[in-house]
């Protein structure tokens, strides 16, 4: 039996993945670097997922899909609402508004309701009255794909971590949903267990997951340290910033800045001769330099950046997510 493929028709692949005529589903996966890779989920492994959550957010809900349905946390909404029963309501296709999503969320029946979010479309949300009386209606806002720069998000608002190899969010709030587990290695990077783990990946390449005394692990890309049983991410390890011997995770600099008014931020390392590394940010939207410079004071000396690149948009890969190596360019081509 076959994974029926994600972009081809996301719906169909999910029933097909849930009716049992397909093994599970296919999930492009591009990450931060560009270079695409199928993620074959399980059947059971979405049915899990969706099961967990549920418990997790209190019981089943009615759910309205504002992520792209190709990847997995589109996928996902889809999934849970199928298996509860529930309503589901769509965004329409076009640039994301607050217009957009009142409309799709009074659709939705009375009752509880749920949605997936990114950073971003939050932001947005906030930033508008009509979006903000909309995401009150909302029993549960979920929000990953990214650090949240909101210090003091709306109480419906829950922080997930987790990525296509493990269906999408499985760390909510820092805390893994039941029957998941998480530890952070020798090397510092997240490790993630349990019945939501994808079977491998369509090329066959899976030196990704490890077995240790029969649990297998997934070994993610980032860097994290567990604090009173939660799990706190600090970056992915490929993004650490080596200047002058110190190891800077840029995520905290991005969110400081992105607090100051910055619509988004990408954090780099461009080579120097003195210290290896110089940081550099890479920031989109209208906010003055002084709020910038004030907003890393309170960084380490070595985080606070060097210069500031000023770009009309930040670089995307097709999935969405920042493309650190063509900011990186932007960055590097200042330089010259």
């Amino acid at each position: 039996m076959t994974f029926a493929p994600l972009a081809a028709d996301p719906h169909a692949a999910v029933a097909a993945a849930l009716d049992g005529s397909a093994a599970g589903i296919a999930v492009a996966t591009s990450g931060s670097t560009g270079a695409p890779r199928e993620v074959l989920l399980p059947a059971a492994a979405i049915r899990a997922s969706a099961a967990l959550t549920a418990d997790r957010l209190g019981g089943e809900a009615s759910w309205l899909l504002a992520l792209p349905a190709d990847r997995v946390g589109g996928a996902m909404v889809i999934a849970r609402a199928r298996l509860a029963g529930a309503a589901l309501s769509a965004l329409p296709a076009g640039p994301f508004t607050a217009a957009a999503f009142a409309t799709a969320a009074s659709s939705l029946p009375a009752g509880r309701r749920h949605v997936s979010l990114v950073p971003t479309q939050l932001r947005r949300l906030l930033a508008d009255p009509e979006g903000r009386d909309a995401l009150a209606t909302f029993d549960a806002v979920l929000v990953g794909g990214a650090a949240l720069p909101e210090a003091d998000p709306p109480p419906a608002v829950v922080r997930t971590y987790g990525m296509s190899e493990t269906c999408g969010g499985c760390v909510y709030d820092g805390a893994p949903l039941a029957g998941v587990r998480v530890r952070v290695g020798a090397d510092g990077r997240v490790r993630i267990a349990g019945p939501t783990l994808a079977a491998g990946y369509a090329d066959g390449d899976d030196a990704a997951f490890e077995t240790v005394d029969g649990v297998r692990w997934f070994v993610t890309s980032d860097l994290g340290e567990m604090r009173d049983g939660r799990l706190s991410v600090l970056g992915r390890a490929d993004h650490v910033i080596n200047t002058g011997g110190v190891k800077v995770h840029p995520q905290r600099i991005e969110l400081a800045l992105e607090r100051a008014g910055a619509a988004a931020a990408a954090v780099v390392g461009v080579p120097d001769p003195e210290w290896g590394e110089r940081v550099v940010a890479v920031v989109e939207g209208d906010v003055d330099d002084a709020a910038l410079a004030a907003a890393v004071e309170d960084l380490a000396h070595a985080e606070r950046p060097r210069r500031i690149v000023r770009v009309a948009r930040i670089p995307r890969t097709p999935g969405g997510k920042m493309d650190r190596p063509a900011a990186r360019a932007l960055a590097s081509e200042e330089d010259r």
